[in-house]
């Protein structure tokens, strides 16, 4: 298949000079960690427009003599997202505790690999500050998902 089970997502000429991505060393870790959460995500999304197209407001819509692609992007999509949303942002804890693991087992040099070997070593100081690092993440993500929220449903307001 000529992709590598190891090696960095980055690669040097032979000279050492010119830096390139090499974007076939992302493609056994991308769908490692995005395997099943895309699953369930389809899922959600899946079941939440079901139930979403069965209300009145749809009705309301069709009856109005939208047509049935405008009914589901401007109506029935908006309204479907808000469960698929918070399952989102909860798969980012996993993903992330994932991708710790895909940079060891793939050899990558990253905050993953680091987080191992402070913690093979004991060495407090980067543990203290990997966990900091990753508590600004979420901190970040939930931010991002809360203003999600506002977009999605004007009855929710930011304050």
């Amino acid at each position: 298949t000529n992709l590598e089970m190891t090696g960095s997502l980055y690669e040097l000429d032979d000279f050492g000079e010119k830096l390139s991505i090499r974007w076939k060393n992302l493609i056994l870790p991308a769908i490692v960690l995005g395997i099943r959460p895309l699953a369930v995500v389809i899922q959600l999304m899946r079941n939440s427009l079901l139930e979403v197209m069965g209300q009145d407001y749809i009705r309301t819509a069709r009856a109005k003599g939208l047509s049935e692609l405008k009914v589901i992007r401007d109506h029935a999509v908006k309204n479907a997202l808000n469960p698929v949303i918070t399952a989102i942002s909860g798969w980012f804890a996993s993903m992330l505790a994932g991708a710790v693991f895909v940079e060891y087992v793939f050899g990558w040099n990253g905050l993953g690999k680091e987080i191992v070997n402070a913690l093979n070593t004991l060495d407090l100081p980067v543990i203290m500050g990997s966990v900091l690092v990753v508590a600004i993440m979420f901190i970040i993500i939930n931010i991002f998902v809360d203003v999600i929220y506002a977009w999605l449903d004007p009855r929710v307001k930011l304050s």
